[in-house]
């Protein structure tokens, strides 16, 4: 059987040109239907036209189809995968970032945690439920793999809603283990067996063990990594960003996935820390980056995902299909088995998982270090008030999940950060009451 995989938010030829190219490279997905999905249909057109040329002239064996319906779109649909952002992305993340800032709530980024991570999953998260409710009564077989952002709230928000849909999210953070390991650790990636784990964007490296000696890895690493992690580089090539960092492979002794940005949304002592410079210029170098023309659609739908973007939905899908039995580094699924014990089995955790025909088995990560799942279980409430929240529409609850958030640190602040806002993003909020 061919499988159907349908690409909500193929407008974006980011995303839709990129997993188009890596389903395109798989010998397993050969002969399967893509079907492409958006709500702007000239978007949807400009992916549709550049990937059918390409497949005509390739001579490639897929059916390609395209459509604004999401209704026709998951019909006998066997993979449902979602790359949506809402509004101008720009404009709003900026506005979840500094309206916090303006009334001295110290956030340090805006997108995934803290107050600006609460707003833009108020207004993600509901048209999100939206597909997933349809996936539910047209597919409810299928396989819905999530790509947006914020991650951990989005996950929630599904898991309590719809606890039986076959989920999963995926975030490539985790290929900076890839990049840095082998050069820290002088060893091929190959020769390392790992376990990171954690909430997505607030995770950590919590084994690492060389193959071929059996040795723990994390002496080196704790000796090694301070000076290696000052000079090494960043996204965009940027040397800065990891002050916080730092500061938790210095007090907790385990290694951030991830870098100070993305690390300190959740964390609230981490703005003294966190290199602000660096946070910055990454922000200023990815927006230029991701308004700018982009390469050429034709070598994007050629290569597909690099390295460090590189989502695994193929793999994991390819997994499925072949009862591979493989391990993936990181898939945010429920903590059901207790994956990471000091957690309540209704968050979505990052851990490890194996893929088989049954679908995507977390592994338990033993012997998570306490003192880190402290600040993991700071973050319970939030998630928890967050669905609320938008499941029922209610500005107390809005207000109540701000107030949970460890970063938020003034109840007239908050007040006013709410009231400011829902004016603000009045076009995307107004069923908040």
């Amino acid at each position: 059987m061919n499988p159907k995989i349908v690409l909500i938010g193929a407008g974006s030829a980011m995303f839709g040109l990129g997993a188009l190219g890596d389903i395109f490279k798989s010998q397993v997905l050969e002969g399967c239907t893509v079907v492409l999905h958006d709500i702007n249909p000239q978007a949807l057109s400009r992916v549709d036209g550049i990937a059918r040329d390409y497949l005509e002239q390739s001579n490639l064996p897929y059916t390609l189809l395209a459509t604004t319906s999401r209704q026709e779109a998951l019909q006998g649909a066997h993979y449902c995968i979602i790359s949506i952002e809402i509004g101008d992305r720009y404009e709003l993340w900026e506005q979840d970032w500094k309206v916090p800032l303006q009334y001295g709530i110290r956030q340090v980024y805006g997108e995934n945690g803290g107050p600006g991570g609460l707003f833009h999953a108020l207004r993600i998260i509901p048209p999100i439920l939206a597909i997933c409710s349809d996936v539910q009564k047209i597919c409810p077989e299928a396989y819905v793999i999530n790509l947006s952002n914020p991650m951990i709230r989005i996950s929630h928000a599904i898991h309590t809603k719809f606890p039986d849909l076959q989920y999963v999210g995926l975030c490539h953070e985790v290929a900076s283990l890839i990049e840095h390991l082998p050069l820290l650790l002088d060893t091929p990636f190959s020769n390392l067996s790992i376990r990171a784990g954690g909430f997505n964007h607030f995770s950590i490296l919590v084994k690492a063990t060389f193959k071929d000696t059996g040795e723990d890895a994390y002496p080196i690493i704790r000796e090694k990594g301070p000076e290696y992690f000052r000079k090494a580089p960043a996204y965009f090539g940027n040397q800065g960003e990891r002050d916080l960092f730092l500061e938790i492979l210095k007090r907790y002794g385990y290694l951030p996935i991830t870098t100070d940005s993305h690390f300190g949304e959740y964390i609230h002592w981490a703005y003294d820390v966190a290199d602000h410079h660096g946070i910055l210029e990454f922000y200023d170098r990815y927006k230029k980056s991701m308004l700018a023309p982009q390469q050429p659609a034709l070598t994007r739908l050629k290569n597909g995902t690099d390295e460090k973007e590189y989502w695994r939905v193929v793999p994991i899908i390819e997994g499925i299909i072949r009862d591979s039995h493989h391990e993936e580094l990181a898939v945010n699924i429920p903590n059901h088995e207790g994956l990471i014990e000091y957690l309540p089995k209704n968050q979505i955790v990052e851990v490890p998982a194996v893929v088989d025909q049954d679908g995507i088995h977390g592994i338990r990560l033993e012997t998570y270090p306490q003192a880190f799942a402290g600040l993991l279980m700071n973050q319970v409430s939030v998630n928890d008030m967050t669905t609320e929240a938008v499941l029922t529409g209610s500005k107390r609850v809005v207000m109540q999940a701000l107030l949970a958030d460890p970063v938020v640190t003034s109840a007239k602040a908050a007040e006013r950060i709410l009231e400011t806002m829902l004016m603000l993003q009045k076009d995307y909020l107004g069923y908040i009451q």
